[in-house]
């Protein structure tokens, strides 16, 4: 499992929630987030052969997923704590750098982080 990397349950939804008229973020909006995202992904990879956070090495982790303290407090107890292999630990740093991409964020913070790693409910799991 640790070669996916993202992993979640998705639990049933209640015929109200289904049925709910209310406003949600519209399909072109989100669109346009993700059009956002790949945009940055392409400048910061411009000149190399890769072309998206996905395909990034340990060199591309250290330069664009540089953490703040408190990220790495995070990570270290979120990694001890699950027993995350290395594969699994790459992965969630690849996919806090796409969601600070989302937000248009120029660093990877402890809320990136913390989603990221709630997208790993399968190793969440393991203990």
């Amino acid at each position: 499992m640790d070669r996916i990397d993202i992993h979640i349950e998705v639990p049933a939804v209640r015929y109200r929630d289904l049925t709910d008229r209310s406003e949600a973020e519209s399909s072109a909006a989100i669109a346009g987030r993700v059009e956002r995202s790949r945009d940055i992904q392409n400048d910061r990879f411009k000149g190399t052969r890769i072309h998206c956070n996905a395909q990034m090495n340990a060199r591309h982790l250290r330069k664009h997923c540089e953490l703040d303290s408190a990220g790495n407090r995070m990570l270290e107890l979120v990694t001890d704590r699950l027993g995350l292999s290395a594969r699994s630990f790459t992965r969630i740093l690849k996919v806090a750098r796409t969601i600070a991409d989302l937000e248009g964020a120029e660093h990877v913070r402890e809320q990136h982080l913390s989603e990221a790693i709630q997208y790993r409910s399968l190793d969440r799991k393991a203990i």
